[in-house]
C-alpha cells in the first residue's frame, strides 16, 4: 500500500529505486505529465497576457497575505454574520478532534467528502474511521484510491498513476454486480451509481475550500464533477475545512484567480462547477444544508507565515502546475515523496511543516532546473526556496526559524565545502589542483571515466540555443 509517513525521509531512497524501477508508473506519468503541459500551453497562447496575468495573481496573494491576521478576523466576523460557524485549529489534531465533535453533534453516521488536500494533510479519514464512521470520498479520483487504500499521488489528480485496466480490475473485483471492462464511460458511470446512493444517504457532507473571500464570507469551491456541490448542499450539515492562507481580501480578486487556477491545473478555460457559499439554508428556501461550519487550521502555517522569504511559500493555490512541468516529479510519481503535498510545492512546505528532521531529503530531490518556478501561476520562486531549505538543513544558526535547522548537516561534507572554498579563493593552489585532476583522471573507477568521455547528445533547446549563438557571431563578425 502507498500512503503518507509521518517521518517521509525513511525509506525515501527505497521509494525512489522501486518508482525509477516501475516502468508502467513512468510511463503512466509521462504521458499524462506532457498531456497537462500541452493543455496548459494551448490555454495561455499569449506569452505578454499569461505574465501580467502571473503578476496580478502574486500581487492578490501577497497583499492577502501582508494583512492575513485583519482578513481572517474580517472572514470570520462576515461568516457568522452569514449565519457560518466558524472553528480555529492550531494543529490536525486538534482540527480533528472539532470535525469529529460536530458529527456527533447532529448525529451524524454516513459522510461524503468532496476532494480537499486540506483533510488530506490532517488524515481526516483515519480520525474519521477511528470514531467510527462511514466516510466516502466523492472525487472520482479520490474513490479510486480510497477503494484501493491508496493514497493520492497528485493534488489535482488523485489516481493519476492508475491506469484504466487496473481500475477496471479494481471494481470488477470490489463492487458487486460489476463486470470487467475497460471501457472508460462505462467505469465513471458504474462509480457515478455508487457515489449517487451515497450523497442520498450522508448526514454529514465535508469539502475543502479554494478560496475565502473576507469582505463578504464568501467560501469558493471549484470542482469538475459536481460531486462537491453535492457534497455541500445535499446533506444537512456542510464543513468546509481550509487553511488559513487561503483567504483573499475583495471578490473582485477571484476573476483572476479563477483565470489563472483551472488553466493552470486542468489546461481548462474554467471549470465546470464554481461554487460560492454565503451560508446555510434560508426559511425561503427548499435546499441547501441547514447548518455550515467552517474550520480554519493552522497546522504550521503561522511558523511559515513569521519568515519573510518562506512566506512566499502560503501564495499557492493547489494548482499542481509545478508538479506536471517537474522532470524528477515526472519520473517519480507522487507516492514516492511519502507526503501530502508532492512535486516541488511539497518539497517546499513538506520540510516547514514535519521539520527539516523528519523531511528535509525531499529538498534533494530536484535539479534545480526552475521549471515549477517558470509556470508558476502566483510566481512563488520554488527554487530559491528549495535552496533556502537546503541551506537550513546545514545552517549552524541557532537563530534559524525553520524547524529542525541544522540536522543535516555532516562535518565530513563540512570539510569537504571548506577545502572547497580554501582551494577556489587562491589561484595558484586552484591551478595546481586543477592540473593534478586533470593527469589523474585515468585513475578514475570505469563509470566516471565514462562520464568524462562521452557526453549525451544535446536537447533541442540547447542545440537551438547554439545555434543561434552561431548566426549572431556571424551576423556581428560581418
Amino acid at each position: 500500500m502507498s500512503g503518507f509517513t509521518d517521518h517521509p525521509d525513511q525509506d525515501f531512497g527505497v521509494r525512489i529505486h522501486d518508482a525509477l524501477g516501475d516502468a508502467e508508473l513512468r510511463e503512466s506519468f509521462h504521458g499524462a505529465m506532457t498531456f497537462l503541459r500541452d493543455k496548459r500551453r494551448a490555454q495561455f497562447p499569449d506569452v505578454d497576457a499569461l505574465e501580467t496575468l502571473r503578476d496580478s495573481g502574486a500581487a492578490i496573494r501577497d497583499r492577502a497575505l501582508a494583512q492575513l491576521p485583519d482578513l481572517l478576523e474580517q472572514l470570520e466576523d462576515r461568516c457568522r454574520h452569514n449565519g457560518i460557524q466558524v472553528h480555529w485549529a492550531e494543529t490536525a489534531d486538534d482540527a480533528n478532534r472539532i470535525i469529529t465533535g460536530l458529527i456527533r453533534a447532529v448525529n451524524g453516521q454516513r459522510i461524503v467528502k468532496g476532494k480537499s488536500m486540506a483533510t488530506e494533510e490532517i488524515g481526516l479519514n483515519t480520525a474519521l474511521e477511528d470514531a467510527g464512521f462511514t466516510c466516502l470520498e466523492s472525487d472520482m479520483g479520490e474513490y479510486i484510491v480510497q477503494q484501493a487504500h491508496e493514497t493520492p499521488s497528485h493534488i489535482i489528480m488523485p489516481a493519476i498513476h492508475r491506469n484504466k485496466a487496473s481500475i477496471a480490475r479494481q471494481f470488477a473485483e470490489q463492487i458487486p454486480d460489476t463486470p470487467y471492462t475497460e471501457d472508460v464511460d462505462e467505469l465513471i458511470g458504474t462509480g457515478r451509481r455508487v457515489l449517487r446512493r451515497a450523497f442520498a444517504e450522508a448526514d454529514v457532507g465535508i469539502s475543502g475550500v479554494n478560496f475565502a473571500i473576507a469582505e463578504t464570507g464568501t467560501l469558493c469551491l471549484v470542482e469538475n464533477e459536481g460531486n462537491g456541490r453535492m457534497s455541500t448542499t445535499v446533506p444537512d450539515t456542510h464543513i468546509a475545512v481550509m487553511g488559513i492562507e487561503k483567504v483573499i481580501e475583495k471578490l473582485t480578486d477571484l476573476p483572476d484567480l479563477m483565470r489563472l487556477l483551472p488553466r493552470s491545473a486542468t489546461g481548462q478555460a474554467i471549470t465546470t462547477y464554481v461554487n460560492m457559499i454565503s451560508g446555510p439554508r434560508r426559511e425561503d428556501e427548499c435546499d441547501g444544508p441547514r447548518q455550515v461550519h467552517l474550520v480554519l487550521i493552522d497546522n504550521g502555517r503561522s511558523r511559515i507565515y513569521a519568515d519573510r522569504q518562506l512566506r512566499a511559500t502560503l501564495r499557492c493555490i493547489r494548482c499542481g502546475a509545478c508538479m506536471n512541468h517537474c522532470p524528477v516529479y515526472e519520473r517519480l510519481g507522487g507516492h514516492a515523496y511519502g507526503t501530502v503535498y508532492p512535486g516541488p510545492i511539497g518539497q517546499v512546505v513538506m520540510p516547514q511543516l514535519f521539520g527539516l528532521d523528519h523531511a528535509g531529503k525531499l529538498t534533494q530531490a530536484c535539479s534545480l532546473n526552475g521549471a515549477c518556478g517558470e509556470v508558476c501561476p502566483v510566481r512563488i520562486p520554488l527554487p530559491d526556496l528549495i535552496r533556502r531549505l537546503r541551506h537550513e538543513g546545514v545552517s549552524a544558526d541557532p537563530a534559524s526559524p525553520v524547524r529542525g535547522h541544522g540536522r543535516q548537516r555532516r562535518v565530513s561534507e563540512a570539510l569537504i565545502w571548506r577545502a572547497w572554498q580554501w582551494i577556489h579563493t587562491r589561484p595558484a593552489v586552484y591551478r595546481l589542483v586543477t592540473r593534478a585532476a586533470t593527469r589523474a583522471r585515468r585513475l578514475l573507477p570505469p563509470l566516471p571515466r565514462a562520464w568524462t568521455r562521452h557526453r549525451a547528445p544535446l536537447e533541442p533547446a540547447e542545440q537551438s540555443f547554439q545555434g543561434w549563438m552561431r548566426h549572431h557571431k556571424k551576423d556581428h563578425r560581418q
